[in-house]
C-alpha cells in the first residue's frame, strides 16, 4: 500500500484495509523534524467492536489449526522482517526518533520474538506427572484463552507488537492491536505484512487510535485477556478494570525507576560505559532506563568526574546518523514533562552537574530545527530516607539522571535501590560475587543485570516487574501463561477406580 502522506490509511479488521466509522483523522510525525509522515483513520468504538466480533468468529476455525500450520503464518513474517530490516530499521527510527542502530534493532528483536514463537510450535507442550497410582497418567494441556486485546507502546513500535501477538496467534488466540498513536506507520507495516503472510481473515485486527479506543479493548466482555505494555498509570487503570470482569485476565509490564548500583568494588570502566548506555539510550525513554545512580562514596567522584564528561560530551543529533547517541524526544508534551522535572529536581536541592536541556541551535542538525531535541540533565542530590523527594522516585522517562552517593555496605545501597514504589529493572556493577548474589536475592526488580547497562532483552527470558511495574509479563515465554488456560488431566488406564490419598472408592448401601 501506499504510504504518501495525502493517503489516509485505514483500518485492518477481519482480513482487508477498510473505512472505519469516525470522521476524524491524525497524523505521524517525525519527532526530529517534525515532518508528516501519513495520515491515519482515527478509530472508534464501534471500529474497536467491528475488530472484536471478527476475532471471535474467527477463534474456532483458527485454534483448531496445528501449532505448526500457525505458525507457518509467522514464518513469512519472520522472513520478511529479516530481509527488511534497514529499510523498516529506518522507518522505526523516522517516527520515534532513536537511533539508527535502535531503529534496525527494533525490527531485529521482532525477528527474533517471531523465531522463538514460531519455533516453540514444534516442541514439547504439556507437562507429564506422575500419579499416586500406577494405573493412572496425569498431565497437563494447554489452550488458547479466546480473544487477545494488545495494547503497545510506542518506544519499540515492532519489537513489543510481536513480544505480543506471535506467541499468543501461535498458541491459537486470535488478536485486536491497538498500537500507540505515536507510531501508527510501523503499525500500518505490521498489518500490510500480515495481509501478505494471508492470515486467515479475522484472526489478526488492527484498530489505529487513541486512548478510547484502548479503552474500548479493555472494557470489552468479548475480549478474553489483555497485554500491555506503557505507563504505570494507564496499566494500573487496565489492571483495575479487568480485575471486576470475571472471566478475563490481563498482563501489564509497566514503566520504572530504575537504577545501577555501583560499589566500592566495581571496575569503573564498566561502571561509566554502563551507566553513560543506562541513562542515555533512546534518549531515556526505555520502561528499563537508569534514572537513578547509586554509587559507593569510595569511588564516586571518580565515577562523577568520568560519567559527567560523557554526559557533557555525548553525541545528540540527527538519528539516521550512525555517529550520533541520542535523538529527540518523542513529542513537545514530553519535552515540557523533562523540563518540570528538571526544576523539581532543583527546587528539591539538587546540584545540577550537566543541562543540555536545552540545547544551543549550533548542536541542532540543519533541517532538524522543528524536532524535540533535549540533551542529558545529570544532578547530584542528598538521598531522602523519608521517602520526600519526588525527584528520585518518580519516573521522567527522558535523559533525567539523579547521582545519589551512599555509604557503607552493599545491604545500603539494596535498600536504597529499593526506595522507589516501580520494581522493573536494575543492574550491579561489582567485582565481588558476594554483593552481587546479595544483589540478586534482595532486589526488588523483575529484570537484573550484572556488570552490564541496564538495558537489553532477550525474547527468550521474561520481560516484566513488580512493585508498581508491572502484574504479568506480556512478552517472551512467560506470556505463554497469560494467554492459554491450562488443564490438570488425570486419565484412569484400569478397569477398576483407585483413588489417590487413600481416599475409598467403595460404594456402600443400606444393604
Amino acid at each position: 500500500m501506499s504510504r504518501e502522506s495525502t493517503v489516509v490509511h485505514q483500518q485492518y479488521i477481519n482480513g482487508e484495509f477498510v473505512s472505519g466509522t469516525g470522521d476524524e483523522s491524525f497524523t505521524s510525525e517525525n519527532p526530529a523534524t517534525g515532518e508528516t509522515l501519513g495520515t491515519f483513520e482515527r478509530g472508534t468504538t464501534a471500529d474497536i467492536e467491528r475488530a472484536i466480533e471478527s476475532a471471535n468468529a474467527a477463534f474456532e476455525e483458527w485454534r483448531n489449526l496445528s501449532h505448526i500450520r500457525r505458525a507457518e503464518y509467522l514464518w513469512e513474517i519472520y522472513h520478511e522482517l529479516k530481509e527488511r530490516t534497514d529499510e523498516l530499521g529506518e522507518i522505526v527510527t523516522k517516527e520515534c526518533g532513536k537511533e539508527i542502530s535502535e531503529g534496525r534493532a527494533d525490527v531485529v528483536e521482532a525477528a527474533h520474538m517471531v523465531e522463538w514463537a514460531a519455533g516453540d510450535a514444534r516442541h514439547p507442550h504439556g507437562d507429564v506427572v506422575p500419579s499416586e497410582i500406577p494405573s493412572k497418567d496425569a498431565y497437563m494441556r494447554r489452550k488458547p484463552v479466546g480473544t487477545i486485546g494488545c495494547i503497545t507502546p510506542w518506544n519499540f513500535p515492532v519489537a513489543i507488537p510481536f513480544w505480543h501477538m506471535a506467541v499468543a496467534l501461535v498458541e491459537g488466540n486470535t488478536v485486536v492491536w491497538k498500537p500507540a498513536e505515536q507510531t501508527p506507520l510501523c503499525g500500518q507495516v505490521i498489518a500490510e505484512m500480515f495481509d501478505a503472510a494471508g492470515i486467515p481473515d479475522g484472526v489478526f485486527n488492527m484498530v489505529q487510535g487513541f486512548g478510547d479506543a484502548g479503552a474500548e479493548i479493555v472494557d470489552s466482555a468479548a475480549i478474553d485477556s489483555v497485554l500491555f505494555t506503557g505507563s504505570a498509570e494507564v496499566g494500573h487503570e487496565i489492571a483495575g478494570k479487568v480485575a471486576q470482569q470475571p472471566g478475563t485476565t490481563c498482563a501489564c509490564e509497566m514503566g520504572g525507576k530504575n537504577a545501577v548500583l555501583v560499589t566500592e568494588k566495581a571496575d569503573l570502566d564498566i561502571a561509566v560505559h554502563s551507566a553513560v548506555m543506562s541513562s542515555f539510550k533512546t534518549t531515556g525513554q526505555r520502561c528499563v532506563s537508569s534514572e537513578r545512580l547509586i554509587v559507593h562514596e569510595d569511588v564516586y567522584d571518580e565515577f562523577k568526574s568520568r560519567y559527567v564528561e560523557l554526559a557533557e560530551n555525548v553525541a545528540v543529533g540527527n538519528p539516521l546518523a550512525e555517529d550520533t547517541f541520542m535523538g529527540p524526544l518523542i513529542e513537545e508534551r514530553q519535552v515540557e514533562r523533562f523540563v518540570e522535572y528538571n526544576q523539581l529536581a532543583r527546587d528539591e536541592g539538587a546540584t545540577v552537574l550537566v543541562d543540555r536541556a536545552e540545547l544551543d541551535p549550533a548542536e541542532i542538525p540543519d533541517g532538524h530545527e522543528d524536532g524535540n531535541w533535549v540533551g542529558p540533565f545529570v544532578y547530584e542530590i542528598d538521598y531522602d530516607d523519608a521517602g520526600e523527594l519526588r525527584s528520585i522516585r518518580e519516573e521522567v522517562f527522558a535523559p533525567h539522571v539523579a547521582l545519589l552517593k551512599y555509604s557503607g555496605d552493599i545491604e545500603r545501597g539494596v535498600e536504597i535501590q529499593n526506595d522507589t514504589p516501580y520494581g522493573l529493572a536494575g543492574a550491579i556493577i561489582s567485582e565481588d560475587y558476594r554483593q552481587i548474589n546479595y544483589y540478586r536475592d534482595h532486589a526488588e526488580v523483575g529484570l537484573s543485570y550484572g556488570n552490564l547497562p541496564c538495558i537489553g532483552a532477550e525474547v527468550h527470558l521474561p520481560f516484566g516487574g513488580v512493585k508498581k511495574s508491572g502484574n504479568g509479563y506480556p512478552s517472551a515465554r512467560e506470556v505463554i501463561e497469560a494467554v492459554t488456560e491450562r488443564t490438570a488431566w488425570t486419565l484412569n488406564n484400569s478397569k477398576d477406580i483407585e483413588m489417590a490419598q487413600g481416599l475409598s472408592a467403595d460404594i456402600t448401601t443400606d444393604n
